[in-house]
């Protein structure tokens, strides 16, 4: 067993502070993504120092102030729920630097991380200026916010997207996968999910798997879990009658999502 799927933690740190996830790239075996998922009671303040990595911090839900040590960004956050389905603020920091998170109101908030080998300036990431699209048809839609995508110029490593599948539907689908270090043809890009569910007594499916099945693991997800992609296709299904949402970080070699679809399933692309 590879351990891919992560349950859903409530380690209280301090008070009103409590961590629901919190990984070093090391700890999940990989070698350019960590993340920690964090709930912040209002009042009170989360720190972080970025060392030799950069960091996106995303207001899941409720409103903060975030901070770089030099300048403060205020009431940051656009939802009470993450399925309000709007897009969200997050802010952009660099390594060296010291975030604190001062919630405004109770907040969920997840930090990104990837290594960073330069300085780069700290930048708010506004809801509008996510792009927002929907893929798929039939029972393969889903609507998502891309917060730092591969052509977002602030980021050395980090790509930062959040979707919404709707229930009976299936995402990151046809099974698509990027673990090849070959441009133009493919990207290497480790992935993370972390996944909500409404209500939230539901749950998912995900498998993760290669073409030769050397790593082939089918795991069902519950709320606020997270699942690591090290390699291969990562396809989800969810049941009807709960909406899903999930955020993704990436980050590899190079800044740049290009994938490619299990052969075996890429029909259903062009269906009629």
């Amino acid at each position: 067993m590879a351990n891919l799927l992560k349950k859903a933690q409530n380690n209280m740190i301090s008070e009103g502070i409590s961590i629901v996830h919190d990984y070093s790239a090391k700890d999940l075996n990989l070698n350019y993504i960590g993340f920690t998922a964090v709930d912040i009671s209002e009042g009170k303040t989360y720190e972080v120092e970025t060392k030799n990595q950069e960091v996106c911090i995303v207001v899941l839900t409720g409103k903060a102030n975030i901070s770089d040590n030099e300048q403060t960004f205020e009431n940051l956050g656009r939802r009470n729920s993450i399925f309000d389905r709007v897009p969200t603020d997050s802010v952009y920091i660099s390594r060296n630097q010291k975030v604190k998170v001062l919630a405004k109101s109770d907040v969920k908030a997840i930090v990104c991380y990837a290594p960073c080998s330069e300085q780069r300036a700290t930048e708010v990431i506004k809801a509008e200026d996510n792009s927002v699209e929907d893929r798929g048809q039939y029972n393969n839609k889903r609507h998502v916010h891309n917060i730092l995508p591969d052509s977002h110029k602030a980021s050395e490593n980090l790509l930062v997207v959040e979707v919404f599948t709707d229930q009976a539907n299936w995402s990151s689908y046809p099974p698509h996968k990027h673990d090849e270090d070959n441009l133009p043809n493919e990207s290497l890009l480790e992935e993370t999910y972390y996944h909500e569910v409404n209500p939230e007594q539901g749950f998912v499916f995900q498998r993760v798997y290669t073409d030769d099945r050397s790593l082939d693991e089918t795991m069902a997800v519950e709320n606020r879990d997270a699942v690591i992609v090290p390699k291969g296709y990562h396809p989800v299904g969810v049941p009807d009658g709960y909406d899903a949402y999930y955020l993704n970080i990436m980050a590899g070699p190079t800044k740049v999502w290009k994938f490619n679809n299990d052969k075996d399933h890429e029909w259903i692309i062009n269906r009629k």
